[in-house]
């Protein structure tokens, strides 16, 4: 008999184990199935473009406007490749703003924002890169509208993915910055600064597919970051 009572008392103990572990491991199943089942959409936002070629590298005088978008079109590439919807702003080397006529920047941004603004995506990326009066300025950078929590907590996540490739002396914090797609955006979004053309080693980093590939990586493993909090 108290053998009996024993192997009860272990039975139930078992049983009461295996039952905690199901409700614990289908709590966890659905809650991952759940986050891979939403179709999240990104917008990706090469900057500048057509006559608007923005910075020039200090050595090879190479276009910001055809870095950019050669960053874009590796962060379109692996948001896809991992189930997105990508809208891009830009897929050639045009620019938005229709005609060279007065006001054509402006006429750009504004299409750039009716994009992002119109599209319910849950991020935008716009990608940028710096310049500085000193060449020994090196790094890449993230930034966003202060009175915006969700873009501050999207750029240090970013940030924070960029600062782990280690490909710069300094590490940086992301920033505010006034930029108008950053104070017009409806969405969480960033600008990424990938690196400073007036630098000679930043410049010759972005030539190389491999660096343009990792500051890829790294912009889309922060979003992903912040997509999964």
């Amino acid at each position: 008999m108290q053998i009996f009572k024993i192997v009860t008392y272990k039975t139930l103990v078992v049983l009461l184990l295996i039952v905690l572990c199901v409700t614990f491991f289908c709590g966890y199943f659905v809650k991952i199935s759940s986050l891979e089942s939403k179709k999240f959409t990104v917008v990706i936002d090469a900057g500048h473009g057509g006559v608007d070629v923005g910075a020039s590298g200090v050595t090879t005088g190479v276009r910001e406007s055809d870095l950019n978008l050669l960053i874009a079109k590796n962060l379109k590439e692996l948001f896809q490749k991992n189930g997105f919807v990508v809208i891009m702003t830009r897929e050639d080397d045009n620019g938005l703003y229709g005609t060279t006529d007065p006001g054509f920047k402006k006429r750009d941004l504004k299409a750039r924002e009716k994009i992002i603004n119109n599209s319910l995506a849950d991020v935008c990326v716009s990608i940028h890169l710096n310049v500085y009066s000193s060449q020994s300025r090196r790094g890449a950078q993230a930034f966003f509208n202060r009175d915006y929590l969700e873009g501050k907590k999207l750029a240090k996540l970013v940030q924070g993915r960029i600062n782990g490739l280690n490909l710069s002396p300094r590490l940086y914090d992301a920033l505010h910055g006034d930029y108008y797609l950053l104070n017009t955006s409806k969405i969480p979004t960033i600008i990424v600064e990938c690196g400073f053309l007036s630098s000679p080693e930043d410049e010759k980093l972005l030539l190389s597919d491999k660096y343009r590939f990792d500051i890829s990586s790294a912009i889309f493993m922060g979003c992903l970051d912040y997509l999964s909090v």
